[in-house]
């Protein structure tokens, strides 16, 4: 175990040298895109400061009240846009940490929802500056009291609206929210439907506390969140429907396996209610010991079976030996029916043969059956491993059944073999 040590920190320290890296990219991508911007952060902030500056009561202007405002305001815009732009390549920088560790079914869920989330981000941003912006400015500049002129501060300005752009561009996350919700199992499409009035509620609740007092932008922030609520809830029905389907055909691959590799119907019964047992309880998947001392023990009977079964069952041949000679009796594998020693091939009709029975009829049978022998012992167990990787699936242990289906390849027929592959397609997809 300590020879082992060593080689389980280097991952770790692997995975933390990526990550340094990848955040190193993260910066030095946000520090390029701002030394490209500063030069323009004055024509910047007037592009945001440009709605209010329309409604600005007339021989009035925005003030600064400080004295570093005039340079560290634009610094800290164009900082913030420099985030803003980048935001895409710095989700692509984290999303590039976390795949590998990621399923295929996970990876096609989740790059669909990182690419709505940043289109649903600055879409709430445009939003709220297209057509919030000019509506809360003209509302808050015309309810000033008689004699009181307006000068807004750039600072506080600034402040203000990196607010509401971060409070819209986070309630147009609803329908990632909503799907991820439901994909995570915490609740169900049903039961969001059934909560509606509530969230309409909610929306309200939260356009009040994130926008300034005022209905106008209240409402303009309820109203979309409620729209976006209902188009989650559509796409989570479509996801969920979706999943159904597929664990259904899945359901159906494993039920048609039993039969494809030769188990017998009652066999994969009784696997059925045996992976139905452990599903319902709590699985703990077993040790690497623990499973090699169950193969020990499964071979052990096989082999217990195959030494002991001539002795406990007859010999399909037994009734046509009965009248051979008694030197032929030391040859107990002998299923033929006929006489080895003297190098006969007449065939003799045995006594509880039906009526009309020929010795033509049993060298026919005797031929039938030499076309399907007899199972043998490392068959059947691979059998049996095949059947526990239907039991292990149905409880979720898929890297556990995915080492037993590698143990398939190397031992099995074509057929175990065939069935083995179908499988391990079927995990990797």
């Amino acid at each position: 175990m300590s020879e082992q040590a060593p080689l389980a920190e280097q991952p770790f320290i692997s995975h933390l040298v990526e990550l340094r890296d990848r955040l190193m990219r993260m910066v030095l991508a946000v520090l390029v895109i701002f030394l490209g911007l500063f030069p323009f952060g004055n024509d910047i902030y007037i592009f945001i400061a440009d709605p209010l500056m329309k409604v600005l009561p007339e021989g009035t202007s925005m003030i600064a009240t400080q004295v570093a405002s005039p340079f560290l305001t634009p610094f800290k815009l164009a900082l913030v846009t420099a985030v803003f732009v980048t935001m895409p390549y710095i989700l692509h920088q984290f999303w590039g940490f976390i795949a590998p560790g990621l399923y295929q079914h996970e990876k096609r869920l989740a790059i669909p929802l990182l690419a709505s989330s940043v289109f649903l981000f600055y879409l709430g941003a445009a939003f709220a500056y297209a057509v919030v912006f000019p509506l809360v400015f003209a509302f808050l500049t015309g309810v000033a009291p008689e004699g009181v002129a307006v000068m807004t501060d750039i600072t506080h300005y600034l402040d203000f609206v990196l607010t509401l752009f971060f409070a819209f561009g986070l309630a147009f996350e609803v329908p990632i929210a909503t799907i991820v919700l439901v994909m995570a199992g915490a609740t169900t499409p049903e039961k969001l439907g059934a909560k509606r009035p509530y969230v309409i509620v909610g929306a309200f609740v939260i356009g009040m506390l994130l926008t300034p007092p005022d209905i106008i932008s209240q409402t303009l922030l309820a109203l979309p969140m409620w729209v976006l609520f209902e188009v989650g809830l559509l796409f989570s029905r479509m996801i969920q429907r979706d999943r159904k389907q597929r664990a259904e055909e899945e359901e159906q691959g494993e039920a048609d396996m039993p039969a494809a590799v030769g188990v017998p119907a009652a066999q994969s019964a009784g696997a059925g209610v045996a992976a139905a047992d452990i599903d319902s309880a709590e699985f703990e998947p077993p040790d690497e010991q623990a499973m090699e001392d169950e193969f020990d023990q499964i071979e052990a009977q096989f082999d217990a079976l195959e030494e002991g079964g001539d002795a406990d069952s007859p010999e399909p041949g037994a009734a046509s030996r009965a009248d051979t000679d008694d030197s032929d009796e030391d040859d107990e594998d002998d299923e033929d029916g006929y006489d080895e020693s003297e190098g006969s091939t007449e065939l003799e009709t045995p006594d509880d043969a039906p009526p009309g029975w020929t010795a033509d009829d049993s060298a026919d049978m005797l031929d039938e059956e030499d076309e399907f022998p007899a199972r043998t012992a490392i068959e059947a167990l691979v059998d049996a491993k095949l059947e526990q990787v239907a039991a292990l699936r149905a409880t979720g242990a898929d890297e556990e059944a995915r080492r037993l289906l590698y143990e398939v390849l190397s031992e099995g027929d074509a057929t175990q073999v065939r069935v083995a592959r179908n499988i391990l397609d079927q995990l990797d997809s």
